[in-house]
């Protein structure tokens, strides 16, 4: 199945790829992430690389939102430093995506085939965390009540 696209934001690709111009320093720093919050505006974050693990920029930028009041997010882009242009969410960012933003647009490419995509797109068949909790309203059929 091939995914539905969507418009390409250029100005979240452009903030990202300024963040990564301008702060990537180093090992550490390598990505840049920016995402568009429901009200328009455009967060940024970087990721924190170490040796025993790190968030990636999309992780940090979730709470980077968040500290800002920006719960709902509508686009997210990564962006390698260096002029390496927009990088995929890993696996694990696909799914945390997923499960904090089950309607996220996505930017994923390279060069002129850059395109924009629903998380769903990215993780087809996933496992969709909220869908596999426990709904303590549900009446419990072993109990004799």
């Amino acid at each position: 199945m091939t995914p539905h696209t969507h418009p390409v934001d250029h100005e979240l690709i452009q903030a990202a790829a300024q963040v990564a111009r301008t702060r990537c320093r180093g090992d550490n720093h390598t990505v840049a992430a920016a995402a568009r919050a429901r009200d328009g505006r455009i967060v940024t974050a970087v990721n924190a690389y170490h040796f025993t693990g790190g968030p990636c920029a999309e992780m940090v930028l979730i709470g980077t939102a968040a500290a800002q009041g920006a719960y709902e997010l509508d686009e997210i882009v990564a962006v390698g430093d260096r002029e390496r242009g927009v990088i995929p969410p890993c696996g694990r960012c696909r799914q945390v995506l997923l499960d904090y933003f089950p309607g996220l647009k996505v930017i994923v490419g390279t060069g002129d085939r850059v395109r924009t995509v629903l998380i769903t797109d990215l993780l087809p068949e996933s496992y969709v965390w909220a869908d596999h909790q426990l709904d303590t309203e549900k009446p419990d059929p072993h109990s004799a009540g």
